[in-house]
This record gives C-alpha cells, sequence and structure tokens, in this order.
C-alpha cells in the first residue's frame, strides 16, 4: 500500500456508513507534499513559517511531523528523515502508517518545491474551514439548547465574536504560546520604541509630560481617567482622542484612528467640542451664531473641512451594553483598523447580564474593557465618576480611594489618572464679607484668595495614581475653558513629579 492510501485510512476511519455522511475539508496530498518538500530543502520552512502552524494540519501525525521539522530548524539543525527518527521512536500513530519508512516515502514523493507556500496557503485555508464548520455546529447546537440565561442577543454576540477571532488570527480560540513567543513580541515592542529614539512606543496623546510619564497609550491596556464632574475629562478624552487621530491622519506613527463611544454626550456636542479647539472660538458662540465676522466664518469652514479628514468615529447610542460596544469595535477594527477606544464614561455602560449589585455590574464592565483592549490589541480609555467624598475633604485631590466601586476598578486597569483644576473650587469658595467682619479683615482675607487664585488659574493637573507597568506621578496641564482645550504647561513650579 502506497503512502497516500495509507494515510487516507485516518480519513476512512472516520467516514460513516451512511452515504450522506460529509468528510470535513481536507486535503492530505497537500499535507504530504509540504512534509516532502521540507524534507529536501530546510529552506522551504521560511515560505511558510509567518502562518502555519501543527494544529493547522487535518492528520494528526502531520502536525507531530511539522512541529519536529520547525523544532529541528530553529536549532539551528537539519530535519531530514534520518534526524527525525529519533523523535517518532515510539509514536503509534507513525507506526500504523508505515513509522520511519513512511517519513522516507515523505520526501521521495515531493512533487514541488517551487509551490511549498501554496500547499501551506491549502492547509492553513482548509483548517478554518473545518474550524468554521465546528462553529457553525455549536452555534445550532446553542440555539437548540440554550442556558436559562443565554438569550439569543448573546449567542449572535458571542458567535461574531468567534468570527472575528477566526478572521484575526486564524483559530477561534487563543491558547498556550511558549516563552520565545512572547518574548519575540517583547523584543518588537523594544525594537519599536527604540526606533522612535526611546520616546513612545504607544500612541501619543500630544502632551509631552503625559507621553513622557507613560510613553503613550500602549496596547491592550485599560486606561482610566477620571474625576469630579466639571474637572475636565470628557475634554481632555477628547483632546486626547482628536490629537492621535490628527497625527494619524498627518501619517504619524504615534497616531491611531479613534473609536469614541459618547454615552453622555451628543455626536454633534462633541463635535462642537472639537470644531472650537481647533478653530479656537468659543463652543458657546458658534452654537449661538456670534462670529465676529466673514474671516472668522471662513476660518471655520475651513478648519471644518481639516477636521472632516480625521480618522475619529464617534458613537452616540445611549446605554450601550459591554457586549453591543464589543461588537461595534470589533466592527470598526475589522473595517477601518481601529488603534485606540474611548469610553465616555464607564458607569453608563450596561453589565452583560443582571447582577445583584453596583460593585458586581462595575466588575463586569472592567472585566469586560480589559478583555476587549486584549482582544483587539489596542488602548482601551474609559472614563469614570469619582465619589462625592473627594467633597467632604479639605484637600480636594482625588485618590484611588475615591473612584466609585474602586476595588474593580482599581483591581481591573492598567494605568489609573485623575484630572483636577483646584481653580474649580477656588471659584466657588469666593470670600464674603461677614457681618462681624471689619472691611481691613475682609480685604485681607480676600487678598489672600485672589493671590492664590490668580496662580492656579487655567492649571490643571493629571494625577497618574497607577501605573503597572511604569512610575507614578503629576503632570501640569493648561486648560482653555472657553474652548475646552489642554495644552502642555510645565513651568518650574510644575513639573512632572514621578515616584519609581
Amino acid at each position: 500500500m502506497d503512502s497516500v492510501s495509507e494515510a487516507a485510512k485516518f480519513t476512512e476511519e472516520r467516514q460513516d456508513a451512511d452515504d450522506s455522511y460529509r468528510v470535513l475539508p481536507q486535503n492530505i496530498d497537500a499535507e504530504q507534499a509540504l512534509l516532502g518538500a521540507l524534507l529536501i530543502d530546510n529552506d522551504a520552512y521560511d515560505k511558510v513559517s509567518s502562518f502555519l502552524e501543527p494544529n493547522h494540519f487535518y492528520v494528526p501525525v502531520h502536525g507531530r511531523v511539522y512541529e519536529a521539522v520547525r523544532a529541528l530548524i530553529l536549532r539551528g539543525q537539519v530535519a531530514t528523515p534520518v534526524t527525525l527518527k529519533a523523535y517518532f521512536a515510539g509514536d503509534e500513530a507513525l507506526a500504523n502508517i508505515g513509522g520511519a519508512d513512511y517519513l522516507e516515502r515523505l520526501s521521495a514523493s515531493a512533487v514541488s518545491l517551487v509551490h511549498s507556500e501554496d500547499y501551506g496557503r491549502v492547509i492553513v485555508d482548509l483548517s478554518l474551514r473545518r474550524d468554521l464548520i465546528r462553529l457553525g455546529e455549536a452555534v445550532v447546537e446553542r440555539g437548540y439548547d440554550p442556558a436559562v440565561d443565554d438569550t439569543a442577543i448573546n449567542q449572535i454576540e458571542s458567535a461574531e465574536g468567534d468570527l472575528y477571532l477566526m478572521a484575526e488570527t486564524g483559530a477561534p480560540e487563543g491558547g498556550f504560546q511558549t516563552l520565545g513567543e512572547s518574548l519575540q513580541t517583547a523584543l518588537e515592542i523594544a525594537e519599536h520604541a527604540y526606533k522612535r529614539d526611546g520616546q513612545l512606543s504607544g500612541v501619543a496623546t500630544d502632551f509631552v509630560d503625559l507621553d513622557n510619564l507613560l510613553g503613550g497609550l500602549h496596547k491592550s491596556d485599560l486606561i482610566v481617567l477620571a474625576g469630579r464632574p466639571s474637572m475636565g475629562k470628557t475634554a481632555l478624552a477628547t483632546n486626547i482622542a482628536f490629537n492621535s487621530a490628527r497625527a494619524h491622519a498627518a501619517q504619524s506613527n504615534v497616531g491611531a484612528v479613534v473609536g469614541f463611544f459618547s454615552l453622555e454626550m451628543s455626536s454633534e456636542q462633541l463635535a462642537m467640542r472639537i470644531l472650537a479647539e481647533e478653530s479656537g472660538i468659543r463652543s458657546d458662540h458658534i452654537r449661538r451664531g456670534k462670529i465676529k465676522d466673514d474671516d472668522e466664518f471662513v476660518g471655520l469652514v475651513r478648519a471644518g473641512q481639516d477636521l472632516s479628514r480625521v480618522p475619529l468615529f464617534i458613537d452616540d447610542t445611549p446605554a450601550l451594553s459591554v457586549a453591543q460596544l464589543r461588537t461595534r469595535a470589533r466592527r470598526l477594527k475589522r473595517t477601518e483598523g481601529l488603534s485606540l477606544l474611548v469610553v465616555d464614561y464607564l458607569q453608563l455602560l450596561r453589565p452583560q447580564s443582571r447582577v445583584e449589585n453596583r460593585v458586581q455590574e462595575i466588575s463586569q464592565i472592567t472585566q469586560g474593557l480589559k478583555a476587549l483592549a486584549k482582544e483587539l490589541d489596542l488602548p482601551v480609555l474609559a472614563l469614570s465618576q469619582l465619589s462625592r467624598a473627594v467633597e467632604l475633604r479639605e484637600d480636594k485631590r482625588p485618590q484611588l480611594s475615591d473612584l466609585r466601586e474602586s476595588g474593580t476598578i482599581e483591581q481591573d486597569s492598567d494605568v489609573v489618572m485623575f484630572i483636577y483644576r483646584e481653580e474649580y473650587y477656588l471659584e466657588r469658595s469666593e470670600p464674603q464679607q461677614r457681618a462681624d467682619e471689619s472691611g481691613d479683615r475682609f480685604n485681607e482675607r480676600y487678598n489672600r484668595w485672589q493671590e492664590r487664585y490668580e496662580k492656579v488659574a487655567g492649571l490643571a493637573d493629571v494625577i497618574i495614581a497607577k501605573q503597572r507597568h511604569g512610575p507614578i506621578g503629576r503632570v501640569g496641564l493648561r486648560f482653555e475653558p472657553e474652548t475646552t482645550r489642554f495644552h502642555t504647561y510645565a513651568p518650574a513650579s510644575h513639573l512632572p513629579e514621578t515616584v519609581e
């Protein structure tokens, strides 16, 4: 019996007596031709190494042979039927189809070395088809026999997620990676940062001191930006999103295609803010039509035209669930190449399933956002509200314990930043003369307040309270309330403070 017939026994054993049985897609001839080419010329491995894995082979023993060939080549050794014999001395599956003689026949029956890459592509394609069939069968089975709390929408979203992973990675689910594979990825990141002259390894915010402290926004990271109302959370997030998208439009390697989920503001309101930032005209003046003259209006129109080319995509659907957000993010990633996701803000998201209390809801949300960051391999910047405990303290600088449901948010996030503007609180504490207070005493107290207010007017602090892979510290920014725009601001008294 020849080698083809012997290997085909694997398929025949899987066939049912029923003539209607359909064999899973496979091409044993292509698998044998590729393995034969590899055993004749190890250089052929370079043509398939980037996409072909052992699990892509239909015949399991073929996958093990390919794995052994790869191991020898990567160690700098020659892979031949002779050098492979030791690996398969006790392999019963290989023994059943000819043992060591089968390896010899593989190399002897190699048809062409030129077409080795084509054979590899065929093998991978058929493997994906088999995975697709299995996924379809699982979807059908789940549809017929769902769990009690497994809604049809959940099933659709789960299936879409599996299909997305298949499209991106060639397999329906992940698995173990060797340390060597992980190190290769880490070295690629290091090389990328090195080629940027040691500046950034992630997406740039365009705020120099913040980028220096964070190294940019890194892939797979969940970054939480928190603050009390009116501190400027949305404004800062919008600035970062726009700066990153604009850098991408300028073909900068630190820019990003940005998806912005605005659960609180409409897309028109968000666009108005960006237009005000870019044109320098107050957003309330734009809304009310208070334009000075034709020249200013022409400048506004030109700013709008320039902004239309920026890859910033806004979704203002209210009360999205984490699953819905994930589905839309996947779609944007697939169609536009999404590389930064902003969520404003996480407490407005709905969990995937009903839970007993708010803490568990937030836990589901933060875990879902972190999982999404890893799945899509991009940074997720999520805004968060702070509890009212801040208002009860004399020192109103936020800290990690001020996060609403702080345990889960702090645990799941890679970076936690706070935005704080002392100006906001001083404005609301302007001294008023007391009935029993002399004019001189009031003036003295008012002057002290005014001096302090002038010192902090227009300033904001971004406090890095947690950074999983770097230092914590504080960065000073300048804030323009009229246009809701932040700028880098770092005089001697407001330089970044870092704590290792």
